[in-house]
């Protein structure tokens, strides 16, 4: 929104936390951000606003909205078909138009909750549809790194995460020696962080790049979230891995009601790429899973469970219909 004109007064990355005990501790912040915003759209006094993703918190600024007679549309609907359903009270009540970006989600509101919805498609395909093409030979010039094929390594951009995610990875250079490891670096960590973890001079570091990685990759391991679904649409065979705070874990895995964590799989329901989860995220399992994905014999089935993803997603122009809609329905 910043690009085409937008003016940003904060940035959500102030305001990312992870995991139930991290948001707790945070809390205060949580709030007067809260506080903050409320401030701000009484101030500018919107004719329409437009909520994008991040649930938690807008949510809150939906029912402060309504209360005050403001038009809400939101994009990128909160995860209720995951946990929380009972959030869809307050949707029905403070929402008056929802965009969805899963095609699952359409039926998960209209046919359960008798809520309708305009599925739009995902933005991601556009995203990745408008770059231009990337060569190995010269990603690696640029990069300096060697010839051989590329197995990317993306930890999340988290300290957290990162921090429970990437030592596991690394793990793997010295079982795969014909393959060059390639982290992508999250843009809001420091290069002196990831090199902390990297003693081996098969392992690179390449920041804001994430792209173009993917588009030279031969496999990947993907900590879980939106780059588990980036991954499948480079067309890149991936282990998804996850490991949180222990307690964080065990009060999400009794209030998550989902049969799988990556995208990939929700959305084609079913095991389309490996998911380690927790104690299964450990070395000896994460070999195995990336000997897989680099035999020919396993990678053909993948593909084909990729072109369907795709065809599922419904095409491009997700950002595009729905400002269309929101424009149509103000």
């Amino acid at each position: 929104m910043e690009q085409v004109g937008g003016t940003l007064v904060k940035h959500y990355r102030d305001l990312a936390f992870m995991g139930f005990t991290e948001v707790v501790m945070n809390l205060r912040t949580i709030l007067n951000n809260i506080r903050f915003c409320k401030k701000d759209i009484l101030e500018y006094n919107p004719e329409v606003i437009i909520l994008v993703d991040y649930p938690g918190f807008n949510l809150r600024i939906a029912e402060f909205a309504r209360k005050k007679g403001f038009a809400v549309h939101y994009y990128i609907s909160p995860q209720i078909w995951a946990w929380k359903e009972n959030r869809i009270k307050k949707i029905k009540r403070d929402i008056d138009y929802m965009y969805v970006i899963l095609p699952f989600e359409k039926d998960f509101y209209e046919d359960k909750h008798e809520y309708p919805v305009d599925f739009v498609g995902h933005p991601l395909l556009d995203a990745i549809a408008n770059r231009g093409p990337v060569s190995l030979e010269n990603f690696s010039k640029e990069n300096e790194l060697s010839d051989r094929p590329v197995i990317a390594v993306l930890p999340g951009s988290r300290k957290q995460e990162i921090t429970k995610m990437l030592s596991v990875m690394l793990k793997m250079v010295s079982k795969f020696p014909d393959h060059q490891f390639v982290i992508a670096g999250a843009p809001s960590q420091d290069k002196a962080f990831y090199d902390s973890f990297i003693e081996d001079d098969n392992v690179a570091l390449v920041q804001n790049k994430t792209y173009d990685l993917l588009s030279v990759a031969s496999a990947a391991m993907v900590t879980s979230g939106t780059a588990t679904l980036e991954t499948a649409l480079f067309k890149v065979p991936e282990v998804v891995c996850y490991k949180g705070g222990e307690i964080s874990y065990q009060i999400g895995k009794r209030l998550v009601n989902v049969k799988y964590i990556s995208l990939v799989n929700l959305i084609l329901d079913k095991e389309v790429v490996k998911e380690l989860i927790q104690e299964e995220f450990n070395e000896k399992n994460l070999e195995d899973e990336l000997f897989k994905i680099l035999d020919h014999k396993h990678r053909d089935q993948i593909f084909d469970d990729y072109y369907e993803l795709e065809q599922k997603l419904g095409g491009k122009g997700a950002s595009d219909k729905t400002a269309k809609l929101i424009i149509k329905n103000s």
